[in-house]
Formats: structure tokens, C-alpha cells, sequence
């Protein structure tokens, strides 16, 4: 009776298995120490020295929980994590590994030891080898960042992932889902796809996962549906104009021998070429000289007066009306005498 029941337990089906959360591994679970030390090491840029000598001392306290040695090189520019004898958990050495990494590529420590926990994974995508052109190169990775980061902390908010972007590599951190939907983002991004797309793809998702009647069919028709297009015009090219066909080939080019010997040089003394060339520069100089001088004068120079602008100043002088100013004179007296009286 107890082995049919054994029998049965083992064959049940279970319903949503992958939301059974398994029991947490504790120290004492593994019952054996491990046989062989593992290792990993990664170097740092230079300008990282600073902070890692800073924050070296959490590193090697998380580390410690979990039975892991941390060591920091400076000569080298390198870190390294091993595990001991005291190490209960095997697959925090992975963990550790991808920590190491993280805090090379400018991850604050605070961000990176999120890896530690089981939920969390990482991902270091490498953007640098995915457009040749530096500049399409640096356009699109400011695309993926966005004016003032908003891009960027949009993604973030939708994937629950931590994203940064460092020279030629987007770090990211956080649940294993997230970082898939990162990488589709980023790569996309790299394609010349702008991540808007993605963005309003992954809030149309995250609405349609609410109405439990569309759970069994496809969500295609709700999707933007985008395709990469090459908005570069070809270049014109330049036609050369065929020059007129002849059987003989081209005259050799003079060597500079044979232009002093048609010059008569080549027979001057040493001295003698060294005046010539002295005399050359200052007779150039003395032209340019006589040139500069020529152009400082022109504003000294006053402007020609024309004779058009003279005979009018004559004209309005002349072509007075001396009636019409007597008319106006006696006019004026008899206003005058009116009000005398």
C-alpha cells in the first residue's frame, strides 16, 4: 500500500509548475565540500582603480558569506574570485564572476550586488562591432540612451532591469525575462530600429496580459509592426571625361637632375645655389612687401566726387522762384497791419 501511494505522488500532474518557487538553498544543503578550486579574474580600465580600492571591502564581505575569496591586483589591474573549502553553495562562484565583471564596466557596487540573488541574472551585450561607421555608431547609441536618459529609464521601468550604457557595451541587471526583452531593445536599437517601437510593444503587453480572454490568442494585430529602412540617397557619380586615344605612351617626368642641368644649377658651387635661393625669397618678399603696402594706401585714398551730384546742388540753388516769395512777403505785411489796428 505505501508503494502505491509512493507511485501515485510521483505521477500526479501539477498544474503552473514554473510558479512553484523552489525551497532556498542554505549552508549545511550541500553535505560534501568541493573537490577543486574554481577561479575567475577580469581586468578594469584604469580610471575604475579609485572606486574598486573604495568599495574592495563590501565586495570581500558579500563574498565572505558565501565561503569566496575576492582579491584585488592594482599592479596588474586585475580581479579575481575562488572558491575555498568553506564554500556551501557552488553556483555562487558564477554569481561572483558576473559581479566582477559588472563593477569592470562602471556598474556602482550597489547595483552589481543585486547578481548575488537567485532571481537576478546579467547581461554585458557588446555594441561595438555591430555598425561600422563611427559616427551611425555613436547616433544610434545616443538613441538608445535618449535626450536627458529618458530612453533609457523608460526601459528600465518596463524590463525591472538596471541598464547601462559604457562605451562599447550595454550592462544589464536584473530578472532573466527582463534582460531578454534588453537585449531584443538594444540590439534593434544597433539595427537602425528606433526603440520606441520596442517600447510601445512591451506597454501593449504588459496591458493585453491583464484581459485573461486574450491569454490563448495571438497578439500580432495589437503589435506596431516596424521594418528597417536605408534613408541614404546614393551619391551622384562623378563622370570622367575620356581623354582622346594615342598609341604612344606619355613623355617621362623630368628627374630633378635633369631640370638643374637645363637650368644651368647643377654646375653652381655649393654657395652660388645658396645666393640664388636667398635672392628668390627676397625679391618674394619684397613683392608681397609692395603688395601689402598698395592695399594699407587704398583707404587713404579719397573717393572721386561724380558730376552729376554737383550740377543738382547748382540746379536747386539757381531754379528759385522770386515771384512767389514777393507774393509771400506782402501777404505776410497785411496780416501784419490788421493786427497793428
Amino acid at each position: 500500500m505505501e508503494e502505491d501511494k509512493e507511485e501515485t505522488k510521483t505521477t500526479d500532474v501539477v498544474e503552473d509548475a514554473w510558479k512553484i518557487a523552489p525551497p532556498p538553498f542554505k549552508p549545511g544543503d550541500m553535505k560534501h565540500s568541493l573537490v577543486e578550486e574554481s577561479s575567475f579574474a577580469t581586468l578594469f580600465p584604469k580610471y575604475r582603480e579609485q572606486y574598486l580600492k573604495q568599495c574592495w571591502p563590501l565586495v570581500q564581505k558579500k563574498m565572505e558569506e558565501f565561503g569566496i575569496v575576492a582579491e584585488l591586483d592594482l599592479i596588474e589591474g586585475s580581479m579575481m574570485v575562488k572558491t575555498t573549502t568553506k564554500t556551501w553553495d557552488p553556483t555562487m562562484i558564477l554569481k561572483a564572476r558576473d559581479l566582477i565583471k559588472l563593477l569592470s564596466r562602471s556598474v556602482p557596487f550597489e547595483q552589481a550586488v543585486r547578481v548575488m540573488e537567485d532571481e537576478n541574472g546579467c547581461d554585458i551585450i557588446k555594441i561595438g562591432s555591430m555598425v561600422r561607421n563611427k559616427e551611425k555608431f555613436v547616433k544610434r547609441r545616443q538613441r538608445l540612451i535618449g535626450p536627458k536618459g529618458c530612453t533609457l529609464k523608460s526601459i528600465e521601468l518596463l524590463t525591472g532591469c538596471y541598464v547601462l550604457v559604457q562605451g562599447n557595451t550595454v550592462s544589464a541587471l536584473g530578472p532573466y525575462r527582463g534582460l531578454i526583452e534588453v537585449r531584443k531593445v538594444v540590439e534593434d536599437t544597433m539595427r537602425n530600429i528606433h526603440p520606441i517601437y520596442n517600447i510601445k510593444a512591451m506597454m501593449i503587453k504588459r496591458e493585453l496580459k491583464k484581459d485573461p480572454k486574450l491569454a490563448n490568442e495571438s497578439w500580432d494585430r495589437f503589435l506596431p509592426k516596424f521594418s528597417g529602412k536605408n534613408v541614404s540617397k546614393p551619391k551622384p557619380k562623378k563622370k570622367k571625361q575620356k581623354k582622346p586615344y594615342t598609341p604612344f605612351p606619355p613623355a617621362q617626368p623630368e628627374s630633378k637632375v635633369d631640370q638643374q642641368l637645363r637650368t644651368g644649377e647643377y654646375f653652381l658651387k655649393k654657395d652660388e645655389i645658396r645666393e640664388n635661393w636667398m635672392r628668390k625669397k627676397k625679391e618674394k618678399q619684397a613683392e608681397a612687401e609692395k603688395k601689402r603696402q598698395e592695399k594699407r594706401e587704398e583707404s587713404f585714398v579719397a573717393p572721386e566726387e561724380s558730376a552729376s551730384s554737383s550740377s543738382k546742388a547748382h540746379s536747386n540753388s539757381s531754379d528759385v522762384d522770386v515771384e512767389a516769395l514777393k507774393r509771400k512777403v506782402k501777404l505776410a505785411n497785411k496780416k501784419r497791419k490788421k493786427f497793428d489796428v
